[in-house]
């Protein structure tokens, strides 16, 4: 089947989901979750030739970590879907009630954005997330994978394609797979056919889809995420953020790159580093006088390790430290550590990021602990969607007027004036 063959179903797919009852989208969800774990051997097999081919030709260490499954991935997969199917219906939710006149009534109704493409990398678990969320949504979805988890993606939309078959023909077409670069390619040239694309993976992949279609484009490129230890940091506390924000999964994009420090809290620094044991730290001119570490230069403020390398800057002020964030960060993620209330509530107001924490790890922004149920990635703009985005940030919204024969002319004539009363 051709590409354009497979975007056709999948919008004559997205009118059907549409209308399709919630009770019916949870239970294709539910059988999802069944046939993926009654495949688990064959899913894991697959995997596992994936794998192989990705050692052999030299994949990252971090894309690597990505692509494979285990039992415990597996089981985190089923349990999402299921999570999932327990969520509100945002469909059809009525945003707004508006009397316009006697007899004449304005809602404002949550709808499905249609056809939703997205594009990621490596990890074969979002291929899972994404439909799950588009499904309940009910959004028709184009899915495209990675090459390196080819085998593996294949098998996981057999079987959830398997699985949604069992429930409802309705959802015939509803989810697509292409693999090629060339198939991609003929996604992004369809404007008219394909309403949002959403691409996961490195900065190089976001920036390639900006460039090369006129489809809207919801994500973000960089990661570069900050831990910000304020001068009243309970120390403790400090050190436990730090290398849970660093190492608990530095591959992804909400762990940690930059180490703010304010400069009467530098004592931690030597506790801080002992506790970051296999990191590579690179500190600014005043962070060397306290610890041992490599200079950073100019670069190192907007890098985006994805690694199990941290910068440090020590800097005079919240003010200093807001500045810094704003200008070299990414607006993905960012965190402080104080104990002060009234500097936390500046940090959180005026750091222009999609999440922003207050004595938490900056790990916390993701769909599912957002409980979200899932997310189909993380958007950094400000138009539509911003955050982990889960199933409200796949609706858009839709006006109904429901009238009696009204007609514009009364009013414009004056025989009939607006009420404009905002109903419960």
């Amino acid at each position: 089947m051709t590409v354009a063959e497979q975007v056709a179903l999948a919008r004559t797919a997205a009118y059907r989901l549409a209308v399709l009852p919630t009770e019916t989208r949870n239970r294709g969800l539910l059988r999802m979750a069944e046939v993926l774990l009654s495949e688990q051997d064959a899913v894991l097999e697959a995997n596992a030739t994936d794998g192989n081919a990705a050692r052999a030709s030299g994949l990252g260490e971090s894309l690597y970590k990505r692509l494979v499954l285990n039992e415990r991935k597996l089981q985190a997969i089923a349990d999402s879907l299921r999570s999932v199917a327990a969520l509100r219906d945002p469909v059809g939710e009525v945003l707004l009630r508006r009397e316009l006149d006697n007899g004449l009534e304005l809602r404002q109704v949550r709808v499905p954005i249609g056809v939703i493409g997205v594009i990621f990398e490596s990890r074969p678990d979002a291929l899972v997330q994404i439909a799950s969320l588009a499904i309940k949504s009910a959004n028709a979805v184009i899915l495209k994978g990675g090459s390196e988890a080819k085998e593996t993606n294949r098998l996981l939309h057999s079987l959830l394609v398997r699985a949604l078959s069992e429930i409802d023909p309705a959802f015939d077409g509803a989810v697509a797979l292409v693999e090629s670069r060339e198939e991609i390619g003929s996604v992004l040239t369809m404007d008219g056919q394909i309403d949002l694309i959403i691409p996961r993976g490195s900065s190089q992949l976001v920036r390639y889809i900006q460039d090369n279609t006129r489809i809207p484009v919801l994500g973000h490129a960089d990661g570069v995420c900050h831990l910000y230890v304020d001068e009243s940091a309970d120390p403790g506390m400090a050190v436990r953020l730090t290398v849970d924000s660093k190492t608990q999964y530095p591959a992804v994009c909400n762990a940690v790159e930059t180490l703010l420090v304010h400069e009467r809290a530098t004592d931690l620094l030597p506790d801080i580093a002992r506790a970051l044991g296999g990191v590579e730290l690179r500190g600014c001119t005043e962070t060397q006088r306290h610890i041992d570490v490599a200079p950073a230069d100019e670069s190192d403020w907007t890098a985006e390790y994805n690694d199990l390398v941290l910068a440090i800057r020590i800097i005079p002020s919240l003010d200093a430290a807001v500045d810094h964030i704003n200008r070299y960060g990414s607006h993905h993620t960012d965190a402080i550590v104080t104990a002060d209330r009234a500097r936390a509530e500046q940090f959180l107001s005026r750091v222009d990021s999609s999440s922003v924490l207050w004595n938490a790890s900056t790990r916390f922004a993701d769909g599912f602990r957002y409980g979200l149920g899932a997310e189909v990635g993380i958007s950094t703009g400000k138009v539509h969607a911003r955050g982990p985005v889960g199933l409200e940030g796949l609706t858009t919204t839709k006006y109904h007027v429901i009238g009696e024969g009204h007609i514009v002319a009364d009013y414009a004539d004056g025989a009939r004036k607006f009420t404009h009363r905002d109903l419960s």
